[in-house]
């Protein structure tokens, strides 16, 4: 076991959050909040996720404090400031819908400080090249397909502002005082169509089961969030400018669900006829 882990005692916990590749535990102490990664992830994934979180709370971006990699023996994770009481955006909009247009617009305020904040270059990774490492090592991704995604990927330009990785408004909570941003282990820098590419995808093209499960949220409810977000975050009512943005985002989208099903399966993910679907539809011949 990695020394830099601190064992805990999950008899001092209570298990209070379920995600894709993670669990979550409040100490009974009501001050920290432990996630814990399956077990088929390595310790590195907890290592690189709380030294992001780390960089990112120096940079003064509001989000909860990190305190220290831990493990129960088996699984590897990390301890943060516990945020109580908190509820995320989404949960709100599911119990109060008629707080939907502020909280999306307040969403999209937070979302443009971010991508208005200079990245440390020297800690955080470049998402150009976090996407084209992700993409060479996918494994059942045929070579004509992968050859598509890096001409797309050579086309776009490099930036250094900051980008949270996982944008959405899941990933913001609130104690009624603080707005404050969670789950930025891939907290990266470049350009904002990094983020807003899958902020456009998961409101408008997500299941409607995959929708309930990680946004407590029906897909009208959350295509009204993305219109009401848009004409906050680009600063127009225009139908015909917001469309325009949409059409930027969809190569972005191919190129970041590439990136996303290759890092999950360790670039050994099978490549869907919906994944296919996408890059003959999103990206350029």
């Amino acid at each position: 076991m990695n020394d830099n882990f601190e064992k805990i005692n999950l008899d001092d916990y209570f298990q209070t959050g379920e995600g894709g590749t993670a669990l979550t535990y409040n100490h009974k102490n009501g001050k920290t909040l432990a996630k814990l990664f399956m077990q088929s992830l390595a310790a590195e994934n907890a290592v690189r996720e709380f030294h992001t979180n780390q960089v990112v709370y120096e940079s003064g971006l509001p989000t909860p404090q990190p305190i220290r990699l831990i493990t129960d023996g088996e699984r590897f994770g990390a301890e943060y400031e516990l945020i109580s009481p908190k509820r995320s955006f989404t949960r709100i909009i599911s119990q109060e819908p008629d707080k939907l247009v502020p909280l999306s617009q307040r969403f999209a305020i937070l979302a443009r400080q971010i991508h208005e904040t200079p990245a440390d270059t020297q800690r955080l990774p470049d998402m150009k090249e976090l996407v084209a490492y992700w993409i060479d090592k996918y494994e059942q991704l045929p070579d004509s397909y992968k050859e598509r995604l890096h001409r797309t990927l050579d086309t776009i330009p490099t930036a250094t502002t900051c980008l949270h990785g996982d944008l959405h408004i899941g990933n913001i909570i609130t104690d009624g005082s603080r707005d404050l941003w969670i789950d930025v282990g891939d907290f990266a820098y470049g350009v904002p169509e990094w983020d807003l590419c899958m902020m456009y995808y998961s409101t408008n093209f997500m299941s409607e089961a995959r929708a309930d499960n990680i946004f407590h949220l029906d897909l009208p409810t959350l295509r009204k969030h993305w219109e009401v977000f848009a004409k906050e975050y680009y600063g127009t009512d225009s139908k015909e400018a917001i469309e325009e943005e949409e059409r930027k985002l969809k190569p972005y989208s191919a190129l970041k669900i590439a990136f996303l099903v290759s890092k999950l399966k360790n670039g050994k993910g099978a490549v869907s006829d919906t994944l296919f679907k996408m890059f003959d539809t999103y990206l350029p011949q």
